[in-house]
């Protein structure tokens, strides 16, 4: 059977004249035109989906303002533990009963060491309150004499104190770090502190930390202190870790104060004392 055309003629902008000639079925309107789904009815499963490849920001800035279903995604967990598995963030499978997705995820994707400087690459830069007791603090080279190399070969240097106490820290701004404060207190997430400490073989000495988390006012709201660990003459040189994880320590933290140092037993003039490296500070889900 024929099917008539009716013929639509375009002419050209300039010159006015015919351009192109098209036939179309004679029902044919820009009525016709049928609009494609809308977002709201496609299925949750697809729009999730969709939502997971806008960046994390823009979901919380923007998509969660466009209505009540948008606002219900982003604030659900479905749309975060996608995004973790998305962007293979380490534990995202083992924490099927973590309160708040959303967090986990921005804790787990700002997740880095707090500490700078933590192996005397850059000298004894961002360290302050420093304290050189006996020849004052040294950077050497790994193994060092009469050490071992440490457990981590990206690790190349450490710090290593005198014979009378030697002493540095550092003072962490949570938020400079982009840690917010409703974040810090209502999630309260893991404060975990490392440190690696080491003696030479054929001299003792002594090592200590503390660590304090503080308010705005650097009152101090929680408190870690190791005991004054004492290494022997004559031992083996092998690097040791410590460490401390605070957690449900209340709200109204804002810094975290790292202080590590130590001395030898001897009182050799140089630098026989404790040697110190790979320090962390890490905020964790």
């Amino acid at each position: 059977m024929h099917q008539c055309l009716t013929s639509l003629r375009v002419r050209d902008p300039v010159s006015k004249g015919p351009l192109c000639h098209h036939s179309f079925p004679p029902s044919f309107s820009e009525s016709s035109i049928q609009p494609g789904p809308r977002m709201e009815s496609l299925p949750e499963a697809v729009l999730i989906r969709i939502l997971a490849s806008i960046p994390a920001v823009d979901l919380v800035l923007a998509c969660r303002l466009v209505c009540c279903q948008w606002k219900n995604l982003v604030d659900g967990a479905a749309l975060w533990i996608l995004k973790c598995q998305q962007e293979g963030l380490t534990g995202a499978e083992s924490q099927e009963d973590a309160e708040n997705w959303q967090n986990f995820y921005f804790l787990s994707k700002k997740r880095k060491n707090l500490i700078k400087n933590p192996c005397g690459e850059e000298d004894l830069q961002h360290w302050g309150e420093v304290e050189n007791g006996g020849d004052g603090w040294k950077i050497e080279e790994l193994p060092g004499d009469f050490g071992k190399e440490f457990p981590r070969e990206e690790v190349h240097k450490y710090f290593v104190t005198s014979y009378e106490w030697c002493r540095k820290a550092q003072v962490i701004d949570l938020r400079a770090e982009g840690y917010w404060e409703e974040l810090i207190d209502t999630t309260q997430p893991k404060v975990v502190v490392k440190d690696w400490y080491a003696g030479r073989s054929d001299a003792g000495c002594l090592y200590e930390l503390c660590v304090k988390l503080l308010s705005e006012n650097e009152d101090v709201l929680a408190e870690y202190k190791s005991e004054t660990v004492a290494i022997p003459q004559d031992n083996d040189a092998s690097w040791t870790e410590i460490s401390h994880t605070f957690s449900n320590y209340g709200p109204g933290v804002r810094f975290v104060r790292f202080e590590h140092g130590g001395q030898d037993t001897l009182f050799w003039k140089g630098w026989y004392g404790v040697r110190v490296t790979n320090s962390s500070v890490t905020v964790e889900p």
